[in-house]
């Protein structure tokens, strides 16, 4: 008489550690902002995205902004401007916490993103020229937060920082919202038949801008 046979596990079933991993959490994060494209609460969750990006949050909006920006072209500029205005003014905040908050909070969260020693590093950028460290982190894919929480840890002035984000932010929402405000059309039509590739795309954009930090600062 054979005696049960012991449970197969399924190898193509991930393991727990593969399931909890940064880049698997990173990756459900992506699909979770792209999602609210379809929610009648899209356009508060691109500003609550750009707010809580400039301090904490992983994902940049700009997921969402051209999510919103290919279904609505005409409103390009709207979602281009809400998603500046949010951002710099949750910039604010990053620094804020940076200058009053760090041992509470700020410690943490850039502890959790595994930037202790890049974020030490900043600190020599900023020595060089604050103003251009900001603008680069708030235009290109590096993660923005970092330099808004060590802006105010290292207190360089507000001023400078509210500045370079204007200037950095709005460059890089605005250029979005230029694309698909007049080519909209085409491109929707583009990313509908490569919206596969194009998220991949996407999500490699973030990913490199966290290598950047860790391996470039």
């Amino acid at each position: 008489m054979e005696g049960n046979s012991p449970e197969r596990k399924d190898e193509n079933q991930p393991s727990p550690s593969q399931q909890w991993s940064p880049f698997t959490i990173l990756k459900k994060l992506y699909s979770w902002v792209l999602s609210w494209a379809e929610s009648k609460y899209s356009t508060m969750a691109l500003c609550i995205l750009a707010f809580v990006e400039s301090s904490f949050f992983p994902v940049p909006p700009d997921v969402l902004q051209i999510a919103l920006s290919i279904s609505k072209p005409k409103k390009s500029f709207h979602y281009a401007f809400l998603a500046s205005l949010f951002s710099v003014l949750g910039g604010i905040t990053g620094y804020f916490i940076g200058f009053f908050l760090f041992e509470s909070i700020g410690k943490f969260i850039i502890a959790n993103l595994g930037y202790e020693q890049q974020f030490l590093s900043v600190s020599e950028l900023f020595k060089q020229n604050a103003f251009l460290a900001i603008l680069a982190a708030a235009f290109t894919p590096i993660p923005y937060k970092v330099f808004t929480i060590a802006s105010g840890f290292w207190q360089v002035g507000l001023g400078v920082l509210i500045m370079a984000s204007v200037i950095g932010r709005s460059g890089r929402f605005f250029i979005i919202g230029t694309l698909t405000y007049f080519f909209g059309e085409r491109v929707k039509e583009f990313i509908e038949k490569y919206f596969n590739l194009l998220s991949l795309f996407l999500f490699i954009f973030v990913i490199l801008g966290y290598v950047a930090i860790k391996y470039v600062v």
